[in-house]
């Protein structure tokens, strides 16, 4: 009786699978979509900042037509999506794999750009960063990572309707980074490390001799030069402090009425993603 009920279950399970070989599979219908419909309504997700969805249809779109121009328009719009929903580590990847498949690309300088701008975390740690948070707390490894990647992009393409912008954001990322090494200096100094935020300060001093943040290294250098006792640097370098910046607020003075330093987005901001390749 058990030999037979065996049987039976092992007949009914070939039964089983030979019927579900007999069922039609199910197809992927977005195989018999042309590349200009799927780039549309990829398209159309995108502007309704539906990312992920948009994601999904470039990706098919890059899949069924892997050959010409809209695999490669694809492939941008990937990083592009990425970036826009804030993905870091995915924006990255797609962009580093475009560069490397296109480097001789048209629009491979924009994609570059992208990279900075990912980087510099445009949503998060621009807009947000320059009109509420200090910028001296931004992560200086992040900092540099995007100061680098903008001024691969200045090197490479000189002529780049992207690199004006790019030149800008260098510009604020290394008044970023001065105000950084005068954060940790202003940092040692409230702790009575008067040598280490000396270090700091010359530091920032030396370094980024054109940021607004030098004006606070040398004011720091100089109170941290009487803490330590050096009179004679402590007067050499309050001269310099003057002569440089002789209305400055550091010294009850009115300075000089400017905007915050970071403020430089009135002019533009960044650029997005081109959508004039696919003819």
């Amino acid at each position: 009786m058990q030999k037979k009920l065996s049987v039976l279950v092992v007949t009914s399970a070939l039964l089983s699978l030979s019927a579900c070989g007999l069922l039609p599979g199910k197809s992927d219908e977005s195989k018999n979509v042309s590349a200009s419909k799927l780039y549309a309504e990829a398209r159309e997700e995108m502007d309704g900042a539906h990312y992920e969805a948009a994601i999904k249809l470039f990706e098919k779109l890059e899949s069924n037509y892997p050959f010409g121009t809209y695999a490669a328009q694809a492939q941008m719009e990937i990083a592009y999506a990425h970036y826009k929903a804030q993905d870091q580590a995915e924006a990255l990847a797609a962009v580093e794999r475009f560069i490397k498949l296109h480097p001789n690309h048209p629009a491979v300088d924009y994609m570059y750009y992208l990279r900075g701008l990912i980087n510099f975390n445009d949503q998060i740690g621009f807009m947000s960063f320059i009109y509420a948070q200090d910028p001296t707390e931004r992560d200086p490894k992040a900092t540099r990572e995007a100061f680098a990647a903008f001024k691969e992009l200045v090197d490479k393409f000189p002529n780049s309707k992207y690199a004006p912008d790019s030149i800008q954001r260098m510009s604020y990322l290394i008044n970023a980074m001065a105000a950084y090494e005068v954060h940790v200096a202003n940092y040692y100094y409230r702790r009575g490390a008067y040598l280490a935020a000396l270090n700091r300060a010359q530091g920032a001093v030396t370094d980024y001799s054109d940021a607004p943040a030098r004006e606070e290294a040398l004011f720091i250098m100089i109170r941290a030069y009487d803490k330590l006792g050096m009179l004679e640097l402590r007067d050499d370098t309050q001269r310099i402090f003057q002569k440089n910046y002789p209305n400055s607020h550091f010294l009850g003075g009115k300075g000089s009425g400017d905007a915050a330093w970071w403020k430089f987005w009135a002019k533009s901001g960044p650029q997005p993603a081109p959508k004039d390749v696919v003819q």
